[in-house]
C-alpha cells in the first residue's frame, strides 16, 4: 500500500455550503448599520470603479464601514462575530457522524475550510476545532490587534492552490518552495482522488473541475425550500463541474449524509484491493 493512500481529505466552502449566506451578514454588517444589499453593491462598485478584486474589495469596505461607525474591528472583536452563524440542518452533528464513518472504513479523515470568508469570524464559529486547516480571507494585524492591511484574499481561482497545499500537506498560506517544487505522486500526503470537495456554486467551480480532473470528488450543494437552486445546482453537474448535486442538509441519512459516506466506501474499497494485490 503507498504511503497514506487511505488518508481522506474532505474540503469545504463555508458560506452558503455549511453555513447559511455571508458570515459577515449575520452580525458584523448589521452592527454597521448599513444593509447587507446595499453593502454588496458597494462593494461591486467598488470592484469597478477602482479595477479591484471583489475579495479585497469586500475586505476594505468591512474596515472602512467598521472605522466611520466607531465599531470596533479588533481581531477578537471580529472573531466573536462567527458565534452568530447559522448553520444548514445537521451541520454540528455531522463531523463526529462522518469522522466514526471513516474510522470504521479504516480512514484517517480530514477536513478542510477553503472560502473567501473572512477567516477571524470562521475561527469564532462552534465547529471551527473539526478542521485540520482553515484557508479563508484574513487580516495582517498590528500591535494592538487592529486590522491595517489584507493578509490573504482568496477567490474564486486561488482556491485551487490550496487543494495543491492539501495535497502536498502544506499547512499554511505562506510556503511558496514546496508547493513549487516538484513532488512525486507517491511522497504527497493526501492524493487528489482521495479529496472530495463540497461547494455551493460558481466560486467553486475551479476548485470543483480541477479536482475533478484530477481524479478526485465534487460535490454541489443547495439551499433547501429557494426556488430555482436546484435547477441552478444541476448546471454544474450537467457542465461536468460536480459529480454529485444535493441539498444543503446534514442530517443523518440527508442525500449528502449518504454521498459522502458513498465516497469514503469506495475509497476503503479500492485501497483494500490495492493491498491484497500487491
Amino acid at each position: 500500500m503507498s504511503k497514506n493512500n487511505t488518508t481522506v481529505a474532505i474540503v469545504y466552502d463555508f458560506d452558503g455550503t455549511l453555513a447559511k449566506g455571508n458570515i459577515q451578514e449575520n452580525s458584523f454588517i448589521p452592527n454597521l448599520g448599513v444593509q447587507k444589499e446595499a453593502f454588496w453593491n458597494e462593494v461591486k462598485q467598488i470592484t469597478q470603479d477602482d479595477e479591484m478584486d471583489e475579495i479585497l474589495a469586500y475586505m476594505y469596505l468591512l474596515i472602512k464601514k467598521a472605522k466611520e461607525k466607531k465599531v470596533s474591528c479588533k481581531k477578537e472583536e471580529i472573531k466573536t462575530h462567527g458565534g452568530s452563524v447559522q448553520y444548514f440542518s445537521g451541520v454540528e452533528d455531522y463531523f463526529a457522524r462522518i469522522n466514526k464513518h471513516a474510522k470504521d472504513k479504516e480512514i484517517s479523515l480530514k477536513h478542510y475550510i477553503i472560502s473567501s470568508g473572512t477567516k477571524e469570524m470562521i475561527e469564532g464559529t462552534s465547529i471551527a476545532k473539526e478542521f485540520k486547516s482553515i484557508f479563508a480571507s484574513s487580516f495582517k494585524y498590528d500591535h494592538e490587534g487592529v486590522p491595517e492591511w489584507p493578509a490573504l484574499a482568496i477567490n474564486y481561482t486561488t482556491k485551487t492552490q490550496y487543494l495543491f497545499r492539501i495535497n502536498k500537506g502544506i499547512e499554511n498560506a505562506w510556503d511558496n518552495t514546496n508547493i513549487n517544487k516538484f513532488t512525486p505522486l507517491a511522497d504527497r500526503s493526501i492524493p487528489f482522488e482521495n479529496m472530495i470537495y463540497i461547494g455551493d456554486g460558481e466560486t467553486d467551480v475551479p476548485a470543483m473541475k480541477m479536482l475533478n480532473y484530477q481524479g478526485g470528488t465534487s460535490i454541489g450543494v443547495y439551499p433547501p425550500n429557494t426556488k430555482g437552486a436546484k435547477k441552478k445546482a444541476q448546471k454544474l453537474l450537467e457542465n461536468d463541474r460536480a459529480n454529485y448535486i444535493a441539498k444543503a442538509d446534514y442530517s443523518e441519512n440527508s442525500e449528502i449524509d449518504k454521498i459522502v459516506k458513498g465516497i469514503l466506501d469506495q475509497i476503503s474499497s479500492k485501497a483494500s484491493i490495492q493491498q491484497y494485490t500487491k
